[in-house]
């Protein structure tokens, strides 16, 4: 009772005020089945990627963190091929930092966060850490290619329906505004004559 009434106001909140840069949403009629989107950040290599992710809420939560991974594949030595997040407060203590004060809000906000910040000393990549310890332009290099390879495509696939209803909405009113310009085009004389008539 208590987890379901969390997520739902969590839910709404993430909805209402979403943190810069992230989406969050449930995936039908399911509170512990949730998806989410972090957009690239600027001046990193993952800048105009769109990166999904799955968030599974455990029945305990908010005592036991939900188990977040990225659907899209991501160059990053804290992430692993499988889309896990080495990141402390998705682990419970003594080896992490979750706390049921924190939400899934916070979660997304500090991945985010992770993905413009890598932490190479606690790796879940050892061979992408040296890389971006010891040749971070090569890392970058990669980094980049594997946003453009992997998380440009998905733009128009997987975004959500809010998007692509307020894409269909804008284009809606492009089409109108073009309309409006095709009877503008009438000349000077037409209206004077018009008027006059």
């Amino acid at each position: 009772m208590q987890r379901a009434s969390r997520l739902k106001r969590e839910l709404s909140l993430l909805t209402m005020e979403p943190p810069p840069g992230i989406t969050c949403w449930q995936t039908g009629n399911q509170l512990d089945d949730l998806r989410a989107q972090i957009l690239g950040g600027a001046d990193t290599p993952y800048e105009k990627g769109i990166f999904n992710l799955e968030i599974v809420v455990p029945e305990r939560y908010p005592f036991e963190p939900p188990k977040i991974r990225f659907l899209t594949p991501i160059y990053h030595p804290n992430i692993d091929s499988a889309g896990r997040i080495c990141l402390d407060v998705l682990k419970l203590p003594p080896k992490g930092a979750w706390r049921p004060s924190l939400n899934i809000s916070t979660l997304l906000t500090s991945i985010q966060l992770l993905m413009a910040e890598p932490n190479p000393d606690d790796p879940l990549m050892a061979d992408i850490s040296s890389e971006y310890k010891y040749n971070k332009q090569l890392f970058l290099l990669n980094a980049k290619e594997w946003t453009e390879k992997h998380a440009s495509q998905q733009k128009r696939a997987s975004q959500p329906l809010e998007e692509k209803i307020n894409q269909s909405e804008a284009s809606a009113t492009n089409d109108s505004t073009v309309q409006k310009r095709k009877g503008s085009s009438i000349s000077k004389k037409e209206k004077k004559s018009r008027l006059d008539s």
